[in-house]
C-alpha cells in the first residue's frame, strides 16, 4: 500500500486558508540538527546543560581544546593515558 498525499481542495483557496496552512506547516517543522548536548543526553544519559553537583545551575562552554599536544599534556597531568585506544579492524559489510 502506498501512502496518499493530503486530500485536494475542492474550491479555490482563500487567503485565510493559505495563512492557516502556513501556520500549521511552521509549527510542524522540525530542526534538521540536534544540539550536541541533547545528543549526549539522549545517547549516554549525560546532562551537559545542568550542573552535576547541584542540578540547577546551567552549564556553558568556556573553552574547546582541539590541539593534540595540549590535550595530551592535560590528560598526563590528570594521570590519564594520553594515547587513544587502538583502532579496531574494519568489518566487511554483509559478513556475519
Amino acid at each position: 500500500m502506498v501512502p496518499q498525499g493530503p486530500p485536494e481542495q475542492v474550491g479555490p483557496a482563500t487567503e485565510a486558508d493559505s495563512v492557516a496552512e502556513c501556520e500549521v506547516e511552521t509549527v510542524q517543522v522540525r530542526p534538521h540538527r540536534i544540539s550536541w548536548a541533547l545528543l549526549l543526553k539522549r545517547v549516554f544519559d549525560i546532562d551537559m546543560q545542568h550542573c552535576p553537583n547541584c542540578g540547577g545551575g546551567e552549564l556553558k562552554i568556556i573553552a574547546a581544546i582541539l590541539e593534540r599536544p595540549v590535550i595530551e599534556k592535560i590528560l598526563t597531568h590528570l594521570g590519564l593515558d594520553p594515547q587513544p585506544p587502538p583502532m579496531g579492524r574494519a568489518r566487511e559489510v554483509g559478513q556475519d
